[in-house]
């Protein structure tokens, strides 16, 4: 049998695709990668080219909404991973995550070597302790973690994101058949709040950009369809709960520039080698979360009073990190970043 490499990431969509880079190396020393994601980060994984298999599980130390710590969800966990019997573990997690209970659980089930990025004392938790300076962009420093553990990229490959191609055809909505390739995507939700640029300022950006001569695709979850229909209002095409994350890809391929928070669909742009306007709240480091790899123009005020609080409701009142920002203000960006 091939050696098997489990990789665990356990929080978002977002924070699964930057680990792309990282993945590729495992998959170029491995001849098989497993990825064990949380429900919002499963589909993001079976996107990354060199996995092979992806396995869901709820992390009760990860999640914002963890489950209970159930024991014997815990030992079912292990008895996977005692029967997968991995040759070796690689665990990814955020700056302000702890890799150390997981690697307890890989311990309890067998897995002879295990490695992470840990400030925390390990004692015989992992084989690899591995360390890095916090403002390193999230992809560069997933991929550091795989070098340290002896995986390197394939020659050629240029450390950028990637998704899984061919992507699946995709409708975007009336007109499609007039369809030219200078559409705008703007995705107006956030995975917390304190992320997202408000509403009435997001169907002001549909309208400028409609005014400038943009087609504007609006995107959105299924949770966020009054959300989409709201900012699409009459000029923009409200696609709203209508895309799996395949197709959102799709869309994001074709699109000029896409429009968004620090959300998953940022790095997904990134994935697809599309520019970004990034309204960007500095509640986390834009050094370490901004999209990757692609022309990117932040706008927010990076030096807000929020800065670094890691908040998920916005922590001063009216929110002026984003409201800041004006229609204007991201019409000037997209044709900055569209520009030949």
């Amino acid at each position: 049998m091939g050696r098997t490499v489990l990789v665990a990431r356990l929080d978002s969509a977002g924070d699964v695709l930057v680990q792309g880079p990282m993945v590729r190396a495992l998959a170029a020393g491995a001849d098989r990668v497993v990825f064990l994601a949380g429900p919002a980060g499963a589909e993001a994984a079976g996107l990354l080219p060199g996995v092979d298999e992806v396995w869901t599980w709820s992390c009760p130390w990860i999640l914002g909404d963890p489950p209970p710590v159930d024991p014997a969800d815990l030992a079912a966990l292990t008895d996977r991973v005692r029967a997968l019997a991995p040759d070796e573990a690689v665990v990814s997690t955020s700056f302000h995550q702890s890799p150390l209970p997981l690697a307890l659980v890989l311990r309890t089930a067998g897995v002879p070597r295990v490695s992470a990025i840990s400030v925390d004392y390990p004692g015989s938790l992992l084989d690899v302790r591995h360390r890095v300076d916090d403002d390193v962009p999230e992809p560069e420093r997933a991929l550091s973690l795989a070098r340290a553990a002896g995986f390197e990229l394939p020659p050629g490959d240029d450390g950028r994101l990637e998704v899984r191609r061919p992507l699946p055809p995709v409708a975007h909505g009336p007109g499609d058949a007039d369809l030219s390739p200078g559409y705008v995507v703007l995705h107006p939700g956030a995975s917390v709040p304190a992320r997202a640029w408000p509403a009435q300022r997001c169907a002001e950006a549909v309208d400028a950009l409609a005014a400038a001569g943009y087609r504007v695709l609006v995107t959105g979850g299924p949770a966020e369809r009054e959300l989409t229909a709201l900012v699409a209002g009459t000029r923009g095409v409200d696609l709203g709960g209508g895309t799996s994350l395949a197709e959102m890809a799709a869309l994001l391929d074709g699109a000029a520039a896409v429009v968004v928070g620090n959300t998953g669909p940022a790095h997904l742009a990134a994935a697809v080698g599309t520019p970004v306007v990034s309204l960007f709240a500095p509640v986390v480091p834009a050094a370490r979360w901004a999209p990757y790899g692609v022309p990117t123009v932040l706008l927010g005020d990076q030096h807000a009073p929020c800065r670094d609080t890691r908040a998920r409701e916005c922590p001063v009142p009216g929110h002026p990190c984003l409201t800041s920002v004006t229609a204007a203000d991201v019409v000037a960006a997209v044709e900055k970043v569209v520009a030949p």
